[in-house]
């Protein structure tokens, strides 16, 4: 009966605990550089830009889709089976896909600097 109220206990206690002193520490270091002069800019954080997720996974899906397509022709037309025509056919135009947008990720932000 104790374990059932120990155990869970300890994990939220050592999870709490880490944090507390994760953030303190942090909190310590930036006192320190502000006493030593340090621009307050420098603890800005960046803001992740999540413009392209959906073309990013428009991508992927027309990828899988794709792949579906040509693993169900691959396993009709030829003497390829299911278990190694689908998975195979998904990962390649998935992966396929992914790296086109990653090209058009990266030719976006080259003409817009």
């Amino acid at each position: 009966m104790a374990e059932a109220i120990l155990i869970p206990l300890i994990v939220f206690s050592s999870i709490f605990g880490i944090f507390y002193v994760w953030i303190s520490t942090r909190n310590k270091e930036r006192m320190a550089l502000i006493e030593k002069g340090a621009d307050a800019s420098l603890f800005a954080t960046k803001k992740k830009s999540f413009t392209n997720i959906t073309l990013k996974i428009g991508m992927l899906a027309i990828g899988i889709g794709t792949g579906i397509l040509m693993g169900s022709l691959l396993s009709n037309y030829t003497t390829l089976d299911e278990e190694v025509a689908f998975p195979s056919m998904i990962f390649l135009f998935g992966g396929l896909f992914l790296v086109g947008n990653a090209f058009l990720e990266k030719k976006n932000k080259t003409e817009v600097e």
